[in-house]
């Protein structure tokens, strides 16, 4: 998984595989969804992330079985 923020564009881009996009869903006006051919999310796009998500308070936290 990978997450990128482009500060220029206040985009968060959030990379769950690395697989071929054939579709782009809107969510909603500002969050878009990436879904490859079986049906799988990829990536979810947010637009004006300072607004919509806490990006300085992110954290990253695994939990064992």
């Amino acid at each position: 998984m990978k997450i990128k923020y482009f500060q220029d564009t206040d985009t968060l881009y959030i990379e769950f595989r690395e697989k071929e996009i054939v579709e782009t869903k809107d969510l909603d006006e500002d969050t878009l969804l990436d879904i490859d051919q079986d049906g799988n999310i990829c990536a979810i796009t947010v637009e004006h992330a300072k607004e919509r998500t806490n990006i300085p308070q992110f954290s990253f936290e695994q939990i064992a079985a």
